[in-house]
């Protein structure tokens, strides 16, 4: 029987110990691995999907939710997505040792600001070998070290991909023991490294909320999270309405079961008659179910084309729901303010949009709701790192120290004072003169 402890410990001191070679690594030697590795993906395509398959029979064995075994799946298409994100992050402009602001004090010392890796990251996920990738290549090109640990759903695709990972460092000469995978299903591993103040410097949760909680509630270390997406789209009464059906749409149908899709929408009173019944056939038509305030209901109910529209009252809860479905919370409002209003209530901090022509209330709108990103006239799905232009991402932050939003590179760096002098000393506080003569007789 393994000792989960000396195991999680050895995994984790295997990846501090190449720390130091990370932060002076040059940025060749982490482009050509991520590049390789982008190769071996597409060499060994049938390598993965073998292992990948063993995961797919597990999960039907286990009863698991066709949602979930997509997630799982690794074909063609998305072997190849994976292989085109390590060659994103490999074109991508490397963050470590950058100065980002440098300035002459009166007293001739030069201050700078440098960005520097933040250590040893540990990652939490669940059924998304996918991330395994992205996680991966963000780390390597940071010069972060990662203990990764997916669910055991996809262990065995996991393991494939970080095989092919450690080969391509093992060939380009980047440190392999940087990146650590957790191949044991075993919870208390994870409780454990939690636990390591001074030998983890970052825990990142991504998964459901169950997960998060789970993590953020154990750890003594620190922990970048969000705990859900209740994303809220705005429609106004100068919105373009052509525009607001696309949004909404894309936003709720596109890919219901992600942490960026909508789950509420809010309508301004004005338009209500104009725009909904519309929208609600549109939604109707996707198979979404609307679960409507007083008003958006009876809209619903006094027009025979929508007799199909899955419709019900909603209950308060709703509104705080992350459905993760094809389902919709609808509220009807007076105007923007009480629509920020309700998103302050109601959401979650994650992505909120506003569909309007108005400059004021866009510029209104983006001041005053505090979320990690906030849109004007586009659907909530692009909070995402590779859609932002960051390549990849770690995962998406709501918190508001550190990092928000979708981390990318950037977001895996701290920034470090350095300071440049020529023998300055505070408040001019010398060696006494006598004394220097003393011992120079």
């Amino acid at each position: 029987m393994i000792d989960v402890v000396s195991y999680a410990e050895e995994k984790v001191n295997r990846a501090r110990s190449t720390l130091r070679t990370l932060m002076s690594l040059p940025t060749e030697v982490k482009n050509r691995t991520l590049l390789r590795a982008a190769q071996l993906m597409l060499e060994r395509k049938d390598f993965i999907k073998e292992a990948n398959e063993k995961d797919i029979q597990y999960a039907q064995e286990a009863g698991l939710s066709p949602a979930l075994i997509d997630r799982l799946l690794l074909n063609d298409k998305r072997i190849e997505g994976m292989a085109k994100v390590l060659r994103d992050v490999a074109s991508l402009p490397d963050p470590v040792g950058e100065i980002t602001r440098m300035w002459t004090l009166p007293n001739g010392l030069r201050v700078g600001r440098m960005r520097v890796p933040l250590g040893v990251v540990f990652i939490v996920y669940e059924a998304r070998p996918n991330v395994t990738v992205e996680a991966a290549s963000l780390c390597m090109k940071s010069s972060n070290a990662i203990v990764l640990r997916g669910g055991k759903e996809a262990i065995n695709s996991n393991r494939a991909l970080v095989e092919i990972l450690k080969e391509a460092c093992r060939e380009e000469g980047f440190p392999e023991d940087a990146i650590q995978f957790i191949d044991i299903p075993d919870r208390e591993i994870v409780w454990h490294i939690l636990q390591m103040e001074g030998k983890i410097d970052v825990a990142i949760p991504r998964g459901g909320e169950s997960l998060i909680r789970a993590v953020a509630e154990r750890a003594r270390v620190p922990v970048i999270k969000h705990y859900k997406g209740v994303c809220n789209i705005y429609v106004d009464d100068e919105a373009d309405l052509e525009k607001a059906y696309h949004i909404v749409y894309n936003a709720k149908v596109q890919r219901p079961s992600v942490c960026n899709a909508v789950e509420n929408l809010i309508i301004n009173r004005k338009i209500l008659h104009k725009f909904f019944p519309k929208m609600a056939y549109i939604l109707g038509k996707a198979g979404v179910e609307l679960r409507c305030d007083e008003e958006s209901l009876e809209v619903i109910n006094s027009d025979p084309r929508l007799s199909f529209v899955k419709a019900k009252p909603a209950v308060e809860e709703d509104y705080y729901e992350e459905f993760l479905d094809l389902i919709l919370a609808v509220k009807v409002v007076e105007d923007i303010d009480e629509a920020i209003a309700f998103i302050e209530k109601y959401g979650s901090k994650h992505s909120d949009a506003i569909v309007t022509e108005n400059y004021s209330k866009a510029l209104k709108f983006i001041r005053e709701v505090d979320s990690a990103a906030v849109y004007v006239n586009a659907s909530t799905r692009f909070t995402d790192g590779n859609e932002f232009g960051l390549g990849a991402e770690m995962g998406i932050s709501t918190d508001k120290i550190h990092a928000r939003g979708p981390m990318g590179l950037e977001e895996l760096t701290i920034q470090k004072f350095v300071i440049l002098g020529e023998g300055q000393v505070r408040d001019n506080f010398r060696v006494p003169s006598h004394i220097l003569k003393e011992w120079d007789g």
